[in-house]
């Protein structure tokens, strides 16, 4: 007599089979992402800066000068465009554009070097023949000469800036510990930080204003290299997504709106102390940052590409987007990196 297979019998097999295909499916998914990693770190290799050979600090045409019109914020900056700065007198508009390239520059390095301890913590204790160990210590050496050409830049500009605000300052030494116990929660930390610079910088080089050239070198040399940066932030998250709890998942889908636009206010909006030496009015700030409508879109324009990759690796649902529209940052996701902004609110 045969046999007639029970379900117990046939279940198992089935359950193999969609377990070995799994698995196969993870290992090709790995492969892929530590494919990309080591194209990243070969275009480190090829391609990158050192801060003090292709920066002509002292040619004579990038000599900082209170007399330098090029020195002008431009229209797209969201303090250069607003009425109070453009009816300042010249020699004003100049003090105060030299002021805030440094400060933005001196915030960008202090934040920098915040990302270099965290991807060194986050390399710790990688395995050996590790993609990412080697692309993140590119990256962090990359870094490095960043925050010496943000410095130089500082230092020449004569301008004794302070950068972050204290509360960043004083938690500046301890947010790098997240890189090891919470490393998706710091790189998407990584993205509030880069993200913001990366989109100004592309904005002002894009409008093709008459900036002064060595603002304009250190501005090219940090979109290139930053262009990496975010690439592999994006492509870590996309591929650790899949491996987080359902309890992971719905704690830091509310989390990242909200470093997003703290680390976004501490690069972009003038300090209280910049406001005093500047003498900008409490009302401008106000109205500024973030009320007016081109400044509420400007704000929601810098984080097209955080809010697709936000939908790609599931940090968007019923909550979050609530959250995201509470920020002030909300709007339709990028259909692709860097795409550029609708003139349309």
């Amino acid at each position: 007599m045969t046999a007639t297979p029970t379900l117990h019998d046939t279940a198992a097999p089935a359950r193999a089979t969609a377990s070995a295909d799994d698995a196969a499916a993870r290992a090709e998914r790995t492969q892929a992402y530590e494919h990309r990693l080591r194209t990243l770190s070969e275009a480190s290799v090829h391609q990158h800066f050192d801060a003090f050979l292709d920066i002509a600090w002292d040619d004579p045409d990038h000599a900082i000068r209170l007399d330098d019109p090029r020195w002008v914020l431009p229209s797209v900056d969201v303090l250069g465009g607003t009425d109070w700065y453009r009816s300042l007198p010249l020699e004003e508009q100049i003090r105060v554009g030299i002021y805030r390239q440094a400060n933005i520059c001196k915030v960008g390095l202090q934040f920098e070097q915040i990302l270099i301890s965290g991807l060194m913590n986050f390399a710790f204790n990688l395995p050996n023949r590790s993609a990412e160990f080697r692309y993140s210590t590119h990256e962090a050496t990359e870094e490095c000469h960043h925050t010496q050409m943000f410095q130089e830049f500082v230092n020449r500009s004569g301008q004794d800036v302070p950068g972050g605000r204290l509360l960043f300052r004083m938690a500046g030494p301890f947010l790098p510990l997240a890189a090891r116990w919470v490393p998706f929660g710091f790189f998407y930390g990584v993205l509030a930080g880069e993200e913001p610079i990366d989109h100004v910088q592309k904005s002002v080089l894009r409008a093709g204003d008459d900036m002064h050239p060595l603002l304009q070198r250190i501005m090219q040399i940090h979109v290139a290299e930053e262009a990496r940066h975010i690439g592999f932030a994006h492509q870590y998250l996309e591929h650790q997504a899949p491996k987080l709890t359902r309890r992971q998942r719905a704690v830091l889908s509310v989390l990242v709106p909200v470093v997003m636009r703290v680390l976004c206010d501490e690069i972009l909006v003038p300090s209280r102390r910049m406001q005093r030496d500047l003498g900008i009015p409490r009302q401008v700030v106000k109205d500024l940052y973030w009320r007016e409508p081109e400044s509420r879109k400007f704000l929601r324009d810098l984080f097209g590409d955080v809010r697709m990759l936000a939908e790609e690796t599931g940090m968007m649902n019923r909550a979050s987007r609530m959250v995201w529209r509470w920020m002030g940052i909300d709007g339709r996701p990028s259909r692709f990196r860097s795409e550029v902004a609708s003139a349309a609110a």
